[in-house]
Parts: structure tokens; C-alpha cells; sequence
């Protein structure tokens, strides 16, 4: 038995993938790897597929450093800028992504953290959303503490997300006035006010391969079930304006080394899906089993409907 073969199985068996092997998987022969990474997507998962929205909630302005992020104050790159959006705003779009068969709806806000007011103000929006539909609200909304993610889920929020972005070991090169400790805090914040939580990061960014896999064993031991894994779509006016777009045959890698170390999560395509020249439809035979649909925070998305249409070819069931 060769060594994708053995380290297939293993997983299947229920076993974890080492660092060590992750590595030796990510050089492994591309359309091999990608086919066990199917085979262990339909064993743990079946041919469930997670498909999510966000709405950029609150925007621009932010204070933090991010060098990726079109919102932050450190960058110069004319991202809208407007406070939080009514309830009655959030409301309706959440309508809106509920009619085209949308099944999760993200709520988003650029900024550290909100403020008790903003919190509250979400809260309130949250509860009419859950009383005019029956989609599922998430939140990202920073670095809150346990109090305040238990407002939100006592609101209705199902689910909160915090990208990690990168390893720890990489991160003050991306970030430098928050930490990936403070990451990881708020994740278990969340965890523990009884949210399931949304995390991942951003490929492309200047990270080595041990990057990628440190993050992704990171989030394994965070519990973490849902995995964004966004495409950097290097945006003029930030610091990593001139990062080459990473092409279609890595983000497979990507996808398909995720699905080894997190066999049972729902590894989602997010920013940056609609620079794949096949909007992610290969990733979602490598591994892949979600994604963002329609636009994301401040760049242009993908259709409901055309990711409704290459799921159903795909012979995927959208559902939770």
C-alpha cells in the first residue's frame, strides 16, 4: 500500500494526520490526492453541501492592521464606509438571500469589536430576522468576550466566525494590532456561550506550505467544524496589492490537504472563488463541500442560482 493509500485509510479508521504527513500529502501527485480527499468528503459527509451568505453588516473604518483588508484605516483603497445597517436592513436581506434558497446568512462588521450598543443593536436585529424567517444567522463581528456572544445566541445567532487568516507563526507578518492568541480566545468565547463557530483564513497571503497545515491543525484542535478557505484577491491600495493570485491546481491542494486533517468539517470556498477560472467547481471534487454564494464584503461574488446549478451537476444536496 502506497502512502496516500495508508494515510486514506487511516483517516477513515478515524486516525489523525501528523503535520509531517500532512506535508508529505501535499506533494503528492494532484489528481490522486484529490481523489482520496473526495473519498474521505463522502465518508464523513456525504453528498451534504453547506451554502452560506454574508452582508457586509458594518463597514470601513476599521482600526486594525490587517495588510489583506480593503476596510482597514491603515489602507488607502476607497471601501465604503457606514455604520451598522438597521434591523430592518439586515432584515431584508436576509429575506432576500432566504427566497433564493439560501440557507445560512452572515452577518458581518469591520472594526476590533463592536461596542455593547452595537451588540445590542445586533441582538435586536437578530431577533426579528429569526421572527420573519427561517434562515440561520451567523455573526462576525470580532473580538467579542463571553457575555456578549451569549446576548447574541440568546438573540438567535447560530453560529459566530473569526478567520485565524494564517499560523501563529506567520500572523505578526499580516497583523500586527491584535494577535492570534486574541483569535483563538474569542473562538473559545464562543464556544463556550454555546455558539458552533466559523473559521479559517487566507491563502496567498506570503505563507509557506507549513503555514497553511499549522492553521489547519490549529483549527482541528479548536473544534472548529466549518473552514473558509478564502483566495487572496490582491486589492489595490493594501500592502499585498502586488501578491500573485494563487491558480486553480493549489487551492485543489488546499482543499484536498484540509479534508485529511479536518475529515468531518465543512471545508467552504470563500473570497476570492470567483478569480478560479471554474469558480471552485474542481475544489468541490477535491474535498471542498461549502461556500460563500453571492458577493462578498466588498468585491463581486458569485450568483445563488449558478451555484445552485453546478451543485446539482456535482450531485450535491444542499442542506445543513
Amino acid at each position: 500500500m502506497n502512502k496516500l493509500d495508508a494515510l486514506t485509510r487511516q483517516v477513515m479508521e478515524g486516525g489523525a494526520v501528523s503535520s509531517q504527513e500532512a506535508l508529505e500529502l501535499y506533494h503528492q501527485p494532484l489528481e490522486e490526492l484529490c481523489q482520496r480527499a473526495d473519498a474521505i468528503r463522502r465518508h464523513f459527509c456525504g453528498n451534504r453541501f453547506d451554502l452560506c451568505a454574508i452582508v457586509n453588516g458594518k463597514s470601513g473604518r476599521c482600526s486594525e492592521d490587517c495588510r489583506f483588508c480593503a476596510q482597514s484605516a491603515c489602507n488607502h483603497t476607497g471601501a465604503a464606509e457606514y455604520p451598522l445597517l438597521s434591523p430592518q436592513k439586515l432584515t431584508e436581506q436576509a429575506k432576500k438571500q432566504e427566497a433564493q434558497g439560501v440557507l445560512r446568512y452572515s452577518i458581518v462588521t469591520s472594526g476590533r469589536r463592536l461596542s455593547e450598543a452595537e451588540v445590542d443593536a445586533l441582538c435586536q436585529a437578530i431577533r426579528q430576522i429569526k421572527r420573519e424567517t427561517g434562515i440561520y444567522v451567523c455573526v462576525s463581528v470580532g473580538l467579542l468576550d463571553i457575555s456578549q456572544f451569549r446576548k447574541l445566541k440568546e438573540a438567535g445567532a447560530e453560529r459566530a466566525h473569526n478567520n485565524l487568516e494564517t499560523s501563529r507563526r506567520n500572523f505578526p507578518n499580516i497583523c500586527t494590532t491584535h494577535t492570534f492568541d486574541e483569535k483563538a480566545e474569542a473562538i473559545r468565547a464562543a464556544q463556550e456561550a454555546g455558539l458552533s463557530v466559523c473559521s479559517g483564513g487566507i491563502m496567498g497571503l506570503g505563507e509557506t506550505v507549513e503555514d497553511r497545515i499549522d492553521m489547519a491543525q490549529s483549527l482541528r484542535e479548536l473544534g472548529v467544524k466549518s473552514v473558509p478557505l478564502n483566495m487572496l484577491n490582491p486589492i489595490p491600495g493594501t500592502p499585498l496589492a502586488q501578491n500573485e493570485k494563487l491558480q486553480e491546481a493549489e487551492m485543489r491542494r488546499i482543499a484536498a490537504v484540509y479534508r485529511f486533517i479536518l475529515p468531518d468539517a465543512s471545508i467552504r470556498l470563500a473570497g476570492g472563488r470567483g478569480l478560479l477560472p471554474d469558480k471552485g467547481k474542481s475544489c468541490f471534487q477535491s474535498g471542498a463541500n461549502a461556500a460563500i454564494t453571492g458577493d462578498m464584503l466588498t468585491t463581486a461574488g458569485i450568483t445563488v442560482q449558478t451555484d445552485r446549478t453546478m451543485l446539482q451537476e456535482l450531485g450535491y444536496e444542499v442542506r445543513l
